[in-house]
């Protein structure tokens, strides 16, 4: 019993310990595969990153006391997968960190939740019906209000009685006519809730008109005007567009619009369009909005039909800061209400990609305030 009691607690005369506390010996030959200057086993074990100095002690004020100095580093807990299983079961003795796939992920939603200077206005478009304009303005929204910590909220900028007002539980008849016309009483963000309805996702959304005689007649001052309303409660303003690029709807948007996010149909049609749009906008001033775009490839089937989505992709590169393609999803082909924990997990780290690389674009400057208040480029 002796010999069994001291090989479960050890030959220490200390008080017991239990063995999976205790820093095992390394393997033989284990510091052999140690290059010179590299973290041994145990180092790496007891140390998340070794390379990484502390940095210099503060020394002669209260700045001296800093987590970043005076803690030890912990090593990272997994979060999901059977890392996370046995991190738990193991009542965290065993922590094999997160897997790659599961660092990455933190760095996308990271990147996602980058610091936005006041507020940001992202213009979602495409000269093509069909293509899923509409469903990529609702998921990148979900996808930043339910990480980011600053208020979303998504505009139906469509003039032919766009859709977006119907993919969010409503929680409001009030429509962006609404808003235009009750402008000067909107001072408080508790007077704006009352002109949005709020997924779970905490994302908002101003829907438009049902009657596109209504939505047709507005110009691109009362665009400017409902979003100058918007940018004061708000940090991020997605605006989905019509179709018309010519539409005053749409021409104020882009006037309004710090980037882009350009939607295509995986199809040779669609990337056409994509990029004719891409030539108009070019020749009409909006350069520097287009070479900061995002170009999304919409409802990549997993079997690919004829068309090379990898010529596609190189195309847009070119021409755009990045290129996303975006799964098909058939959560998302009903045109319904739908929420993130709804899709596939494919396609949820699709749109997180998405919403990292346009927050890898908020600190460019597309628009510019000139003296008499106009916006122009």
């Amino acid at each position: 019993m002796g010999e069994q009691h001291n090989a479960f607690w050890g030959d220490s005369d200390d008080a017991p310990v239990p063995i999976g506390l205790v820093t095992p010996p390394d393997p033989p030959g284990a510091h052999d595969l140690d290059p010179p200057g590299r973290a041994s086993i145990a180092e790496v074990a007891n140390n998340p990153d070794p390379s990484t100095p502390k940095p210099p002690d503060p020394s002669g004020n209260g700045s001296a006391f800093r987590d970043d100095y005076l803690l030890r580093a912990r090593a990272q807990a997994p979060q999901e997968g059977w890392r996370r299983a046995l991190h738990r079961a193991s009542f965290g003795f065993v922590n094999l960190g997160p897997s790659p796939a599961e660092l990455q992920r933190r760095e996308l939603e990271a990147q996602a939740k980058g610091a936005v200077s006041g507020c940001r206005r992202i213009a979602v478009i495409s000269r093509k019906g069909g293509v899923g304009k509409t469903t990529t303005t609702l998921m990148l929204g979900h996808t930043f209000a339910s990480l980011r910590g600053d208020r979303v909220v998504a505009l139906d900028g469509n003039p032919d009685a766009g859709s977006l007002g119907y993919r969010v539980q409503r929680q409001t008849p009030a429509t962006m006519t609404n808003v235009l016309a009750e402008a000067s009483s909107i001072t408080r963000y508790s007077d704006v809730r009352a002109y949005t309805s709020q997924a779970p996702s905490r994302l908002e959304v101003v829907a438009s008109d049902d009657d596109p005689r209504i939505t047709q007649a507005l110009e691109e001052g009362d665009y400017e005007r409902v979003v100058d309303v918007l940018e004061r409660h708000y940090n991020l303003i997605l605006l989905d567009t019509g179709t018309g690029i010519l539409d005053s709807a749409t021409r104020g948007i882009l006037a309004l619009a710090d980037q882009l996010v350009v939607v295509m149909a995986p199809s040779l049609d669609g990337a056409r369009a994509a990029s004719l749009t891409l030539d108009w906008l070019d020749e009409h001033g909006h350069r520097a909005l287009t070479s900061n775009a995002v170009a999304v490839i919409n409802a990549v089937r997993d079997r690919r039909g004829l068309i090379e989505l990898e010529r596609v992709s190189e195309h847009f590169s070119l021409r755009c800061r990045q290129v996303i393609e975006i799964p098909f999803d058939a959560e998302l082909e009903a045109g319904a209400t739908s929420a993130l924990d709804d899709l596939r997990a494919k396609t949820r780290d699709s749109y997180l990609e998405l919403a990292a690389a346009v927050a890898g674009g908020f600190g460019s400057t597309a628009r510019i305030q000139t003296t008499n208040g106009q916006v122009n480029r």
